[in-house]
């Protein structure tokens, strides 16, 4: 498990590192673009449920943590539905990466 850490390290959203690693690569393809983005992160049971949101912009400041020593292959389709979801109305969300092969499933979230 590798964590997201925003603002201070104080605050931290653990996930998978392959999960981590696209993430990273869809925030920092946007924050590149000076775009601004509300990402919705669900909790599991273990961190107590709910979900949290984050406004990111290209001043944030952010931190990627990864338990493992070796990155994982990226998948390009997986990144493209990531960024897609930013621009919905709930704004960036982590799909599940199946769901990269159906768009409309992630439009309609």
């Amino acid at each position: 498990m590798g964590t997201l850490f925003y603002g201070t390290d104080r605050y931290g959203v653990e996930l998978d590192d392959r999960a981590l690693a696209h993430l990273k690569v869809a925030l920092l393809t946007l924050l590149r673009a000076q775009q601004s983005v509300a990402l919705t992160i669900a909790r599991p049971v273990s961190q107590g449920s709910g979900r949290d949101t984050m406004w990111i912009n290209p001043t944030s400041d952010l931190r990627f943590h990864f338990s493992g020593n070796r990155p994982p292959r990226i998948n390009e389709s997986w990144v493209r539905a990531i960024i897609a979801t930013a621009n919905t109305p709930s704004g960036m969300r982590l799909p599940a990466e199946d769901e990269a092969a159906q768009p409309s499933r992630l439009l309609n979230a």
